[in-house]
């Protein structure tokens, strides 16, 4: 990797956009497969956190859109039923 690891941005405190974003990059580099074994294993690691950062925005999301319903009096919001 270009950076040190340390350096990099904890996902957790990523936007969605910022994550996915640096993750099509992770996606490319590795794909293009000129990188170091050294590099592919942090690379792989890094991937995987916004990978499950990423999918945790998602849900969270879902659930905030799964909240709004439409009902007899027009659309309303009430708790996302979870599980």
């Amino acid at each position: 990797m270009s950076r040190d690891a340390q350096s990099l941005p904890d996902p957790a405190a990523m936007s969605f956009e910022h994550a996915l974003a640096e993750l099509e990059k992770i996606v490319a580099q590795m794909e293009r497969g000129d990188v170091a074994l050294e590099d592919s294993i942090a690379l792989y690691q890094r991937g995987a956190a916004l990978k499950a950062h990423c999918e945790t925005k998602l849900k969270d999301a879902q659930l905030k859109v799964e909240q709004i319903v439409l009902g007899p009096d027009g659309v309303k919001t009430e708790p996302a039923k979870i599980g």
